[in-house]
This record gives structure tokens, C-alpha cells and sequence, in this order.
């Protein structure tokens, strides 16, 4: 186990998020008001199954502990490693600079594709493209909502730019996207463009 999955497997998302924003039960999972926008209806959701939290509603936001620190605190990875770490009672490992280059640019690829199973995801059960993929998965497929949860199953929209939007929103570069094969560069013609290069279904798969 690494430490970081170490470090998340210490801290129950739900209660972490409950210290600073109230959370009521809502089937197998939790709702609240988004603490990064103002809002009269629910639209925060925590699963304590997937262990990761989604806004619904205006911002759009998802992810996983460390990001919801890295977002309401406002600080880098790093930041937010060390203090959960501090929090979990994990001591961090000592790194060359060199190592710690290494490893943070490996985390930053590890938390891409966690944020991209939360992005599919949300495109799959929240838009209007998603209904169709869902209703084949249902209907078809026979795949029931628990399995579509268990193996983060989730629909990529048309288009390249809506990944990189995305993604770039949330300060990833597009070295990162490309490296983590989120998106591909076309190599046809000397002004070389970035497409979508993603399947019709994500999952975190980076250890």
C-alpha cells in the first residue's frame, strides 16, 4: 500500500468534510450545500462506498479527500499530503529533490485519473448524452447502478476540447492530459492539435 492510499484509507472522507460543511443522509450516501459556491439547494454529495464527494451544481467540483483539502484550503498537493498525512498519523517518507520531483509528478497523474472517473462519471448519471449510454447500460447491458458504481463505469462526451477544458480548469496542464492518456496529440499535419483520446469508460487504474 502506499502511503498516500494509506493516508485515505485513515481518514473517512465523510467525517473529514462533515468538520466544516453539515452533511445529512441521503440513501447510501450524504448531501449538503457546496461549501465553494453559494446555494439554496443540496447539490454536495459525499459516498462514503467510493469515498470521494461531487458537486452537482454550479462549480462542478469532485474528488477525492485530498482534493476537497487542496480546494478548500487552497494549497498545492503537497500541502494538503502533509497535512492529512499529519492528521492520519502517517510519518511521509524523506525524498531527494530529485525523488520528490519524481513522485510528485507521478501523484499528479494518479489524482488526473481519479478526477477523470468522477468527470465520466458525473457525464454519464448528469447529462443529457449520458442518459442514452445509461439507459443502454440498464436495458442492454443489464447492469444494475451498484455495478456501474463498483467498477466506475462513466460515458466520455464528444469532443476533445470538453476533457481539456475541464481538466485545465483545475490546473492540469496538457503535458499531464497527454501523458496521463487522457488526450492524445494528432501527428497528420505540421499545426498539431489535441483530441480526446479517452474510452467510453474511466477508471482510476495509476498505483
Amino acid at each position: 500500500m502506499s502511503q498516500i492510499d494509506e493516508i485515505k484509507s485513515r481518514i473517512d472522507i465523510v467525517d473529514l468534510i462533515s468538520e466544516s460543511v453539515k452533511l445529512r443522509r441521503a440513501g447510501k450516501n450524504y448531501s449538503g450545500l457546496c461549501p465553494f459556491h453559494t446555494e439554496k439547494t443540496a447539490s454536495f454529495i459525499v459516498s462514503p462506498d467510493r469515498q470521494t464527494w461531487r458537486c452537482f451544481g454550479q462549480c462542478s467540483e469532485g474528488g477525492d479527500v485530498i482534493s476537497f483539502v487542496m480546494k478548500k484550503e487552497g494549497w498545492d498537493f503537497g500541502e494538503a499530503l502533509r497535512s492529512l498525512a499529519q492528521k492520519a498519523g502517517v510519518t511521509l517518507e524523506a525524498y531527494t529533490p530529485r525523488q520528490q520531483e519524481e513522485k510528485d509528478a507521478h501523484e499528479r497523474l494518479r489524482a488526473i485519473l481519479e478526477e477523470a472517473v468522477t468527470f465520466y462519471r458525473h457525464q454519464l448519471v448528469s447529462t443529457t448524452a449520458g442518459k442514452l449510454a445509461l439507459d443502454y447500460l440498464h436495458e442492454k447491458r443489464r447492469l444494475s447502478d451498484a455495478t456501474l458504481e463498483t467498477f466506475g463505469l462513466g460515458y466520455a462526451p464528444q469532443g476533445w476540447d470538453n476533457t481539456l477544458t475541464y481538466f485545465i480548469e483545475r490546473g492540469y496542464s496538457e503535458q499531464e492530459l497527454i501523458d496521463s492518456g487522457l488526450v492524445t496529440v494528432r501527428e497528420e499535419t505540421a499545426d498539431s492539435r489535441i483530441t480526446h483520446h479517452a474510452p467510453t469508460t474511466a477508471s482510476a487504474t495509476a498505483s
